[in-house]
């Protein structure tokens, strides 16, 4: 028997905007078991510079990044959707281990197989030092609550 995600593909707008909802939750849980789970057993991915393929290679890279990038929050937005097919733009606020603050801005590229699971991930990333004093996200660890501001109420 086959895994599912729901929702399903052909997305509409609410099912677009939900699911971009959901990755932007299992993302913020910081558990590279629970994220990779919504992708193929296969998934290929490029993020940034790096291609990987497969939920192990997922996990250990969400491991790797999130050694890395502390005190991460994340906001996804959905910029287009079709068929099968989410385009979200995004922007994350972390800090390294010297304690220097940044905002990473992106966008991704989704394709979901019949199941709702995710096949191909493209991902393409741009970090901007920021002060400490000019963060935007301050909600406690884990899920953005849903009052929290939007990128775009965030003017981001």
């Amino acid at each position: 028997m086959s895994e599912s995600r729901p929702p399903l593909p052909p997305f509409t707008a609410e099912t677009a905007v939900k699911k971009a909802r959901m990755a932007e939750d299992a993302w913020n849980s910081r558990d590279p078991a629970r994220v990779a789970l919504a992708y193929t057993i296969d998934s290929r991915w490029r993020n940034r510079a790096e291609f990987l393929q497969g939920r192990d290679a997922i996990q250990t890279f969400l491991t790797r990044k999130w050694g890395r990038e502390r005190d991460y929050r994340l906001i996804k937005e959905v910029w287009a959707f079709r068929d099968n097919r989410i385009a979200v733009r995004f922007a994350y606020e972390w800090h390294d281990d010297s304690g220097s603050w940044f905002r990473s801005y992106g966008n991704e590229n989704w394709e979901f197989d019949e199941h709702g699971l995710m096949r191909l991930r493209i991902a393409s990333i741009n970090d901007l030092p920021i002060l400490e004093a000019d963060r935007k996200y301050h909600w406690p660890l884990g899920r953005r609550p849903d009052d929290h501001p939007s990128l775009s109420e965030l003017g981001l």
